[in-house]
């Protein structure tokens, strides 16, 4: 009989692909893995190895900007639920989400084993609850909660981040016409505005760089081309909304480092092995969501007075936790990284 396992992750990219070794675990007890992923998080949860199959679902429960509660919506979700009819799920959620909503819509649909962090009383809405420090790093947190429901990495996974391979190819390969190798990957947006280094810092790092002597590539979504168009300017390469999700992998595949805030493309260098410059934002703790297994240079100031609040919107004037960071500070860190 397959043994079918739901697992749910419902917020964005970079998130997601924290789950990577939690996926693996239950992907080698299982014969089917059916990930139930956010609109924001899907293209990631179709990168990950372990994955058969990815479901889009906007709750209204998890995102910052969420939909409303839709009882049809909800009962549409059940009724996939039903037919999936999985043995089991595993919900995953950061340390200030709840498991249970979801948990109450899986249980009444029928699933018969949920395994979840929950810090709150369960009830009868989880089988395995699980309970620890959460001050481990996002990946060995959750791989903790696929450890708690039964499963393990297999023989020879060392646990660190990962997406699936041959990635497609794109057209700033490195050692192409355009591009020699080992460029650097500059990356000014972020998910979360009070994470991001302002843009005019960006900008000067761009130039500095290319006086060290790198080429510079410059990325970031749709909507980000007018920024990365700034950043850029004359002497980078202005990349903004020309890579989906596996490109910008392959392109991350290829860097010698990857500059950039605490936001997806932090994770997805991770995950292809790419050393990063982290200009990380105190509002979330480090420990927890710096890129995890790969050489790192942190930057900004971790003792600012935003640390800890979770805020959206820097709530201090000037943004001074990562205004402090100059473009001098990011040329050292590439070249720390790249002489290593």
């Amino acid at each position: 009989m397959t043994r079918t396992v739901l697992v749910a992750r419902l917020d964005n990219a970079g998130d997601v692909l924290l789950q990577g070794p939690m996926v693996r675990a239950i992907a080698n007890g299982a014969d089917r893995v059916v990930l139930l992923a956010g609109p924001a998080g899907a293209a990631a949860a179709g990168l990950l190895p372990g994955v058969d199959e990815v479901w889009t679902w906007a709750c209204p429960w998890i995102l910052g900007d969420p939909p409303p509660v839709d009882v049809e919506d909800l009962a549409v979700l059940g009724r996939r639920l039903r037919a999936l009819a999985p043995d089991e799920a595993v919900i995953s959620t950061s340390f200030h989400q709840s498991p249970l909503p979801l948990a109450l819509v899986l249980r009444a649909a029928g699933v018969p084993r949920i395994s979840a962090i929950s810090v709150d009383y369960p009830g009868a809405l989880l089988d395995v609850r699980h309970q620890l420090d959460d001050d481990l790093p996002e990946p060995e947190r959750a791989l903790s909660l696929a450890r708690a429901a039964g499963y393990e990495l297999p023989a020879g996974d060392d646990g660190r981040l990962a997406v699936r391979r041959p990635l497609p190819p794109v057209d700033h390969e490195p050692g192409g016409p355009d591009l020699s190798p080992g460029y650097i990957v500059l990356h000014p947006g972020a998910s979360v505005p009070a994470r991001a280094w302002p843009a005019q810092r960006c900008a000067e790092a761009v130039e500095a760089l290319v006086d060290a002597g790198h080429r510079v590539l410059v990325t970031g979504g749709p909507a980000e081309r007018e920024l990365t168009a700034f950043v850029a300017g004359t002497r980078g390469v202005d990349l903004g909304g020309s890579t989906s999700l596996p490109e910008m992998a392959a392109l991350l595949d290829g860097a010698a480092a990857v500059v950039v805030g605490n936001t997806g493309p932090a994770h997805l260098a991770a995950a292809v092995g790419t050393p990063v410059v982290s200009l990380f934002s105190p509002v979330v703790p480090a420990q927890r969501w710096a890129p995890y297994g790969v050489p790192t240079v942190l930057l900004g100031d971790q003792d600012a007075p935003c640390a800890g609040t979770r805020a959206r919107e820097c709530p201090v004037p000037g943004h001074p936790c990562l205004s402090s960071v100059s473009a001098a500070d990011v040329v050292a860190a590439v070249e720390k990284l790249v002489s290593a």
